[in-house]
């Protein structure tokens, strides 16, 4: 139990400065720079603004933990959708090397993230 408690939260704070707190400083602090991701990518400044929101949210959300379950699946799965599309955009514009693959990597993480948040849960449950 207390190993993936470790495990849940090494990757869920992974999850959290990737995609909450580096999109929010950059946002803050470098505000020239919050487009240099999307824009590449063929995608209007208005949507990288909307992107940060919904990371830094959903980032927000999975950490803290007194988030009701639910918001927290919503969380999860936004972030999810926000990942694999990212793969795709990259892999469409720059091909297979390692922009494509870096969303992947995160995805994988997020998802270890996601299987020790539910056998955490279950394992608190069956005591």
């Amino acid at each position: 139990m207390k190993r993936d408690k470790i495990i849940f939260w090494i990757a869920t704070s992974i999850i959290f400065f990737w995609e909450g707190l580096m999109p929010l400083s950059t946002l803050l602090f470098v505000p020239e720079f919050v487009n240099a991701g999307t824009k590449p990518l063929g995608y209007p400044d208005y949507f990288a603004y909307t992107l940060i929101i919904f990371k830094v949210l959903g980032a927000f959300t999975i950490i803290h933990p007194k988030t009701p379950t639910k918001l927290k699946e919503w969380a999860y799965a936004g972030l999810t959708f926000n990942l694999i599309f990212a793969f795709i955009s990259h892999r469409v514009v720059d091909g297979f090397g390692s922009l494509a693959i870096f969303p992947l990597t995160i995805l994988a993480i997020l998802m270890v993230s996601y299987f020790y948040k539910n056998r955490i849960m279950n394992n608190h449950i069956t005591k």
